[in-house]
C-alpha cells in the first residue's frame, strides 16, 4: 500500500535525524498499553512489526498494543465492503504468529480496531461480523473517520469526508450495528467536528467511544496563527463532549504536521522537555475535563514519529503526569486502555 503523504496530517519519520537525540527512560517500571498505533507495508517507508519492536524497545515497560486500521491489506477482490475484513485477518494473523514465537514478550495487537464502512447502514451486519470471525477474539473495535475540513492544507478534497457524517441516517443505523455487537468506537475528526461526536454519544449513550488524537486541533493551513483562538474552541467542545459518561479520549497525535507545532523542520530533534512545554495546555485541559479514567496516552506511531522518537515521546508524557499518583499513572498510561478495550494480559 502507498500512504497519501500529501493530505498534510503528518510527516514521514527520518532515522537519522531521529538519532540526534536521546534520553534516559524515565519511570521504566511504568506499565504502558499502546492503544494507538498502525502497521503499514508502504513502499516509501513500511512499518511493520520489526519497525514497532525496535521502537518499543526504547526502554518503556510496553505491556501490550492495539493496532488501529489505516487501509492496509485490504483484500484485492470480493464485495467491496468486506475488502477492510482483509486488514483484521492479516493484522491478527501476524499478532498470533508474534505471540507463539515470544509468548512472554510484549502482546503486539492484542486488541484491533478496524473499518467497516458505518454508511451500509443495516448491511454492515455481515461485514461486521467477518471482521469478528477474522480477528480471532482480537477485534475490539471499528474507526470509521468523519474528518472533514474545506482547506486543502488540511485534508485532500478526495479524502474529506461529508459534512456531519456522524448524523446522517444511514450512519446512524451503521452505528447501532456496531454497539450491538459491543464493539467499541474510535472517531477520528477535526476539532471544529466535535459536537457532532457529542450528538452521536448522547443518541447512544451505551456506546463505547473513544475520541483519537485529543479532538485533532488544526494548526496548519488557513487555521495557522489562530492556535489561541482554536483552543477556546476546542476547550468548549470537549467541555460538552466530557458530559457523555462513556466518550474516551487518547491523548496524543500532536506529533502529527496537522497540529502545527513544526518540531519536525529543525535541525535537531525536539526534547520531551521541549514537548512536554508545547503539549501541556491540550493534555493538562483535556485530564481536567474528562478525568483520569477516562484519559489515555497513545503514541499514534508512526505517524507521531515525524517529530519524536518512540523514548522521547513517552518521556514527554511521563514530564506531563509527575504530579499524578502512582494509582492514576497505572490507569492514564495502562488500565484506562485495558477496560475500554477488553485487553487481558
Amino acid at each position: 500500500m502507498e500512504m497519501n503523504f500529501a493530505t498534510n496530517t503528518y510527516t514521514p519519520y527520518r532515522t537519522a535525524w531521529l538519532e540526534l537525540h536521546s534520553e534516559e527512560i524515565l519511570e521504566p517500571d511504568l506499565p504502558i498499553i499502546d492503544p494507538h498505533h498502525h502497521l503499514w507495508d508502504a513502499p516509501r517507508q513500511p512499518y511493520l512489526l520489526p519497525e514497532l519492536a525496535e521502537d518499543v524497545a526504547s526502554g518503556h515497560s510496553v505491556k501490550g498494543t492495539v493496532f488501529v486500521e489505516c487501509r492496509s491489506w485490504y483484500r484485492n477482490e470480493g464485495p467491496s465492503p468486506f475488502r477492510p475484513v482483509g486488514e483484521v485477518e492479516f493484522v491478527a494473523a501476524l499478532a498470533e504468529r508474534e505471540r507463539e514465537r515470544a509468548p512472554n514478550g510484549v502482546a503486539y495487537c492484542n486488541k484491533i480496531v478496524g473499518h467497516a464502512d458505518l454508511t451500509l447502514g443495516d448491511d454492515v451486519e455481515a461485514v461486521l461480523d467477518g471482521m469478528l470471525h477474522a480477528g480471532g477474539g482480537r477485534l475490539a473495535g471499528i474507526r470509521h473517520s468523519s474528518a472533514s475540513d474545506g482547506d486543502a492544507m488540511v485534508i485532500a478534497p478526495s479524502l474529506s469526508k461529508p459534512r456531519h457524517l456522524l448524523l446522517q441516517e444511514p450512519f446512524l443505523r451503521g452505528f447501532r450495528q456496531l454497539v450491538a455487537r459491543g464493539l467499541s468506537f474510535d472517531a477520528f475528526m477535526y476539532h471544529h467536528q466535535i459536537p457532532d461526536l457529542s450528538a452521536l454519544a448522547r443518541a447512544f449513550p451505551d456506546a463505547s467511544i473513544v475520541l483519537d488524537h485529543l479532538g485533532s486541533p488544526i494548526g496548519i493551513g488557513s487555521y495557522m496563527g489562530r492556535r489561541s483562538e482554536i483552543f477556546l474552541e476546542w476547550t468548549s467542545a470537549m467541555t460538552e463532549l466530557a458530559q457523555c459518561p462513556r466518550v474516551s479520549v487518547k491523548l496524543g497525535g500532536l506529533g502529527m504536521q496537522l497540529a502545527g507545532f513544526d518540531f519536525h523542520r529543525r535541525p535537531l530533534p525536539p526534547t520531551s522537555v521541549e514537548l512536554a512545554i508545547a503539549w501541556k495546555p491540550y493534555i493538562e485541559t483535556c485530564i481536567d475535563i474528562f478525568g483520569v479514567d477516562r484519559c489515555m496516552f497513545e503514541s499514534n506511531f508512526p505517524p507521531d514519529k515525524g517529530t519524536c522518537s518512540y523514548g522521547v515521546l513517552w518521556n514527554s508524557f511521563k514530564r506531563l503526569t509527575t504530579g499524578y499518583s502512582a494509582n492514576e499513572k497505572v490507569r492514564l498510561y495502562h488500565d484506562n486502555a485495558a477496560r475500554v478495550y477488553g485487553i487481558g494480559l
